[in-house]
């Protein structure tokens, strides 16, 4: 039986950002978006996620703001290993752009709005590459659901956490934008990777994956 890896897709994507990961012997299982409650706080929306997992001691992948919520979920259900890719660890890691646009709440500057005039820089910043790349990125931003992407940019832009589990591995782009390499601790490094490595550098992130699944 093969053993499973819960994997949560960045802001506004879904599973098919894992489509290309080959990991021999594991099941990737994808944890949906959940539609957030009226003001619900990250904590209280990350123990509803968590209600999607069935192991104990459960292994996660977080790719970019599922990175943060694996993290919350962490903090209530004990896990085995929480592999991050293109996310942050806390808020020490949250660029200050981030840090400003939360306070003065500006929260329409992350490149996940359909506004057809800021695509070109929109998908320069999450790292597309080719055509395939930016129909899937302006799809996403077209079918989500504009009450979860309003919550969640704003849990981006306000989080506070300082706490990781003990088995924590980061995986991360020297060419990321969105959370820029200089921020970063304790990384292993993609070089010339970017905010959509997951999807366009599988092979490379998938090594990764699977030495630390091994270990």
């Amino acid at each position: 039986m093969k053993k499973v890896v819960y994997c949560i897709s960045g802001l506004g994507t879904d599973e098919k950002i894992f489509s290309n990961l080959e990991c021999d012997g594991y099941e990737l299982r994808h944890i949906p978006w959940l539609r957030p409650h009226k003001n619900e706080r990250i904590e209280a929306y990350a123990m509803r996620m968590g209600k999607h997992i069935h192991h104990q001691s459960p292994i996660l992948l977080g790719v970019s703001f599922g990175g943060m919520i694996g993290i919350e979920i962490a903090r209530q259900l004990p896990v085995k290993k929480l592999i991050l890719v293109s996310s942050i660890k806390s808020k020490a890691e949250l660029p200050r752009w981030m840090k400003v646009a939360g306070k003065l709440k500006l929260n329409s500057i992350l490149p996940l709005r359909n506004f057809n005039f800021t695509e070109r820089i929109d998908n320069r910043r999450l790292g597309v590459s080719n055509e395939e790349e930016r129909q899937m990125a302006n799809a996403y931003r077209k079918s989500a659901d504009s009450i979860y992407v309003d919550w969640a940019i704003h849990q981006v832009l306000n989080w506070t956490n300082r706490w990781q589990p003990t088995d924590i591995t980061h995986i991360h782009g020297d060419k990321d934008k969105i959370f820029p390499i200089k921020k970063i601790a304790d990384a292993r490094v993609i070089h010339g990777g970017t905010h959509m490595m997951i999807y366009n550098r599988a092979p490379e992130i998938s090594k990764y994956i699977r030495e630390e699944l091994e270990k």
